[in-house]
C-alpha cells in the first residue's frame, strides 16, 4: 500500500506500527552472497570477521595513542632532567686535578701526589693494546654507536632476565666517562637519563679517540689511583707505557669493581677477570691468538712492595715545601729532587731491620734517619719505621731531646771564646745552683783536656763550660748553625734538654763537614711543567761562613777523637776522616748518633712516640749501629775525601788554664789561659735566622 505524501510521517511524527506480516518478512535470514544460499550461518561469520577487524584496528589505534603519550611522557622526563644540567652551550669538560710527579735525583719516579695519583697520558704514549683492552671488555661497539648503544642495552636486559654473567648495565664508555666527569656515583633513573644526555653531547663534541683518551685518564682504578698511568704505577710499579698485554688486561678488568678486583687484594679474582679480557681481545681481533695464548700462560703479577714505603716521607716533605717555590699548582708538574734512591733504600732497610731485630727487646718502636750532602742536599729521609702504619714524619716534624749530641755547640762556643782542645777542665762532681749533673758511668777522671771530655762525653765538663760561656751564647751558636727550634737558655741545655728535629741537627752538623759554610737543607732541584717549561730551578746559594777556620779545625779534631777511641769508635769508616757524636737522654727516652764525612752527613734517632723509656738504649748503641752500617755502605767504593776544615795541629806551647779558675760564677770574667790573657775572637756572624730572614 502506497502512502501519499500527505500521509507520510513528518520528522516529528511517529511512523505507523508495522503489521505482523511485515515483521515476519523483516526477520527472515539474509542470503549468503558467496554461495547464493539463504542459510542463516553466513551472516553470523561475516559479522564475526568484521568484529575481529574492528578489535584489531582498535588495538592498533590505542597502541599508537599509548605510544605517543609514552613518547611525550619520556620526552617530558628527559626535558626535565636535562633542565637540571648546565646549558649545553656552556658545558665544558672539567679540568683534571693536577698531578705532582716526584722524581729522585736520577730521574726515577719516587711518588705521585695529587688527587689523581698519576699524570695524564696520551694514546700515542701507550701501547695500542692497552686502550683496546678497555674497548673489548667494556664497550666492544664503541666505534659504532653514538654514545648510547641500544643494542648493548637490549643485550644487557636479555642477559639480566636470563641471569647470565650477573647484572649488566649496558653503559657505553662514553656514558661512563660522562658519569665520571659530571655526575655522582648514585644509581638512579635520573642519573642514567642525565648520563645519556651528556654522552650524546660528548660524542658530538669530541672524536672517539679523544673520548677514549679522556676515559683512560679519568676512570677510577681503586687505591686512590685515577687514570691508567696512576693504576700502572700503583699495581705494577711501572708506567702505563711499559705494561704487557696481561697487565693491560688486568687493568681493563679492574674498572668494573675496583675494590673487589684489585690485584693486590684479590689476585685470583683479578686474574680470572683478566682472562676474560684477553679472550675478548682475541675474539675481536685486537690481538692475535698466539699473543692471547702467551698472555694467558704468563699472567700479570703484582710485585710485592719492598720495604715500608719510606719514599713517601720524602714525598710528603717535598709537598710541604713545594708551595714556597711555585705557589699553587695549576697543572701537572714534575719535581726533580735530591733524593738518592740507593741511599734511601739502604737507610730504610737498615733502620727497619734493626728495629725488627732489637726493637721489642729494647722497647724501641720508632726511628728516623736524615742524610745530607755537605751542601744541604737531602740524600735520604726516613721519617719512621713504616709509612703505611704512621705517616707522621719524625725526621722533619718530631722535636726530641738531642742529649749529648748537642754538646758540640757548647764546645764550639768555648773554642770561639779562646779555649782549645787541649784546654784542661776538671771532671769532678759539680753543683750549679742545685743542678748536679753526673757522668753516664758515675765515675770521674779528674783534670782532663776538652778533647778527652768530648771524646768520652763527660757531662761535668760540659756543665762547667756552659757556665763559663753562658747559655745564651750557646743558643746563639746553635741558631747560627741552623737550629731553628726554640732553645731554653738554661744550664741543662749543655746536656741537650731542649728539643730539636733530626733534620735540624743534621744541617747544623753539615757546617762542620763543609768547611764552616752555613747550610739550608733543600730537597727540590727543579720543577717543570709537562710541556717542558722550567717553573723553578735551584741556583747555587752560599750564605757564607758561620765558623771561622781555627775553631772549625779544633772542632773537627775533637769530633774525630770521638770516632777514634771515643763513643763512636765502633762505627769508624776506614780510610775516611770521620767526625761524630752520640746522644742519650737521662731517662733513655731518646738516643741519637750524628756524624759526618766530607761526602755525607747523617743523623739517626731512635725512641718511642709516646716518650716512654727504652731499656738503656744509648746513642752509641742501636742508633750508632744503624749509623755505622748505613755510612759504611754509603761510602763503599768511594775515594776518601779529607774534611775541608782540616784538623787542629795544636799550639806550639800547649795552653792550659789553671783548674782553680775553671768554674767562675755565671757572668764573671773569663779565666786566663796560662800566663796569657784571653783575647776575644773576631766578631761573630749573625745567627742563622737573622741571615735567612734579614733581621
Amino acid at each position: 500500500m502506497r502512502l501519499s505524501p500527505d500521509d507520510r510521517p513528518t520528522r516529528f511524527q511517529r511512523a505507523p506500527a508495522r503489521t505482523e506480516p511485515e515483521r515476519q518478512l523483516r526477520n527472515l535470514p539474509r542470503r549468503d552472497k558467496r554461495n547464493g544460499s539463504g542459510g542463516g550461518g553466513g551472516g553470523s561469520k561475516k559479522r564475526g570477521r568484521r568484529r575481529r577487524r574492528s578489535l584489531f584496528g582498535g588495538l592498533i589505534y590505542w597502541t599508537m595513542v599509548l605510544g605517543l603519550w609514552c613518547v611525550i611522557g619520556v620526552g617530558g622526563v628527559v626535558a626535565y632532567y636535562a633542565s637540571q644540567l648546565p646549558p649545553i652551550d656552556q658545558l665544558t669538560v672539567p679540568r683534571r686535578p693536577p698531578n705532582i710527579a716526584i722524581l729522585a735525583a736520577d730521574g726515577s719516579l719516587l711518588a705521585n701526589r695529587g688527587e689523581t695519583g698519576g699524570r695524564t697520558v696520551t694514546l700515542g704514549e701507550i701501547p695500542p693494546y692497552l686502550p683496546k683492552a678497555f674497548v673489548a671488555i667494556e664497550d666492544k661497539r664503541f666505534y659504532d654507536h653514538f654514545g648510547v648503544d641500544p643494542v648493548g642495552i637490549s643485550r644487557a636486559v636479555v642477559n639480566n632476565l636470563r641471569g647470565r654473567n650477573g647484572v649488566q648495565g649496558g653503559s657505553t664508555l662514553t656514558q661512563q666517562l660522562a658519569k665520571n666527569l659530571f655526575l655522582t656515583q648514585e644509581r638512579t633513573a635520573a642519573r642514567k637519563i642525565q648520563e645519556a644526555i651528556l654522552a650524546l653531547w660528548l660524542e658530538r663534541t669530541y672524536s672517539k679517540d679523544q673520548i677514549l683518551e679522556l676515559y683512560l685518564n679519568r676512570v677510577y682504578f681503586g687505591s686512590g689511583a685515577y687514570g691508567v698511568e696512576a693504576a700502572a704505577q700503583r699495581y705494577f710499579n711501572k708506567s702505563a707505557r711499559s705494561v704487557t698485554i696481561a697487565e693491560a688486561a688486568m687493568l681493563a678488568g679492574l674498572v668494573q669493581a675496583p675494590s673487589r678486583l684489585a690485584p693486590n687484594r684479590n689476585p685470583d679474582l683479578a686474574e680470572k677477570r683478566a682472562q676474560l679480557v684477553i679472550a675478548a681481545m682475541a675474539d675481536q681481533g685486537f690481538i692475535s691468538q698466539d699473543a692471547a695464548k702467551t698472555a694467558m700462560t704468563a699472567p700479570a703479577e703484582v710485585p710485592e712492595r719492598t720495604g715500608a714505603g719510606s719514599v713517601n716521607y720524602a714525598a710528603d716533605y717535598v709537598m710541604d715545601v713545594l708551595d714556597d717555590f711555585i705557589g699553587a699548582v695549576e697543572g701537572d708538574v714534575t719535581v726533580l729532587t735530591t733524593i738518592d734512591t740507593k741511599l734511601q733504600g739502604s737507610a730504610e732497610t737498615i733502620l727497619v731491620d734493626a728495629l725488627s731485630a732489637q726493637g721489642a727487646k729494647l722497647h724501641a718502636s720508632q726511628g728516623a734517619v736524615v742524610s745530607l750532602a755537605p751542601d744541604g742536599a737531602i740524600r735520604a729521609l726516613i721519617g719512621g719505621r713504616d709509612y703505611t702504619k704512621s705517616q707522621f714524619n719524625r725526621a722533619t716534624a718530631a722535636r726530641r731531646q738531642p742529649g749529648s749530641s748537642f754538646k758540640p755547640f757548647v764546645y764550639l762556643t768555648a773554642m770561639e771564646k779562646g779555649l782549645t782542645p787541649d784546654t784542661i777542665r776538671d771532671d769532678a762532681p759539680v753543683s750549679i745552683k742545685g743542678w748536679e749533673p753526673e757522668n753516664y758511668s758515675r765515675t770521674y777522671r779528674g783534670p782532663v783536656t776538652l778533647r778527652t771530655a768530648m771524646q768520652h762525653s763527660l757531662n761535668t765538663v760540659a756543665a762547667r763550660l756552659i757556665q763559663e760561656v753562658t747559655p745564651k751564647e750557646v743558643v746563639r751558636t746553635a741558631q747560627r748553625l741552623g737550629i731553628s727550634s726554640a732553645l731554653q737558655p738554661n744550664m741543662s741545655l749543655a746536656l741537650g734538654t731542649s728539643e730539636v728535629t733530626p733534620l735540624e741537627m743534621t744541617a747544623a752538623y753539615a757546617t762542620f763537614a763543609n768547611g764552616g759554610q752555613s747550610v739550608l737543607p733543600y730537597v727540590i732541584r727543579e720543577v717543570r711543567q709537562t710541556s717542558g717549561k722550567v717553573v723553578y730551578a735551584r741556583k747555587a746559594n752560599s750564605f757564607g761562613p758561620v765558623i771561622q777556620p781555627q775553631p772549625l779545625a779544633m772542632m773537627d779534631t775533637m769530633f774525630n777523637g770521638v770516632m777514634n777511641g771515643g763513643t763512636g769508635s765502633k762505627f769508624n769508616i776506614p780510610g775516611w776522616e770521620v767526625g761524630g757524636k752520640s746522644g742519650t737522654t737521662q731517662d733513655y727516652g731518646d738516643a741519637w748518633f750524628v756524624g759526618f764525612t766530607a761526602k755525607l752527613v747523617t743523623a739517626v734517632w731512635v725512641g718511642n712516640d709516646d716518650n716512654s723509656k727504652m731499656k738503656r738504649v744509648t746513642g752509641s748503641g742501636l742508633p750508632g749501629e744503624i749509623w755505622g752500617k748505613y755510612m759504611k755502605l754509603a761510602h763503599a767504593g768511594a775515594q776518601p775525601i779529607p774534611l775541608p776544615g782540616g784538623f787542629w795541629q795544636g799550639a806550639p806551647t800547649p795552653v792550659e788554664a789553671p783548674i782553680a779558675q775553671a768554674a767562675p760564677q755565671q757572668g764573671g770574667p773569663m779565666p786566663l789561659e796560662g800566663d796569657r790573657a784571653w783575647v776575644p775572637p773576631p766578631p761573630q756572624e749573625k745567627n742563622f735566622l737573622e741571615r735567612l730572614f734579614g733581621g
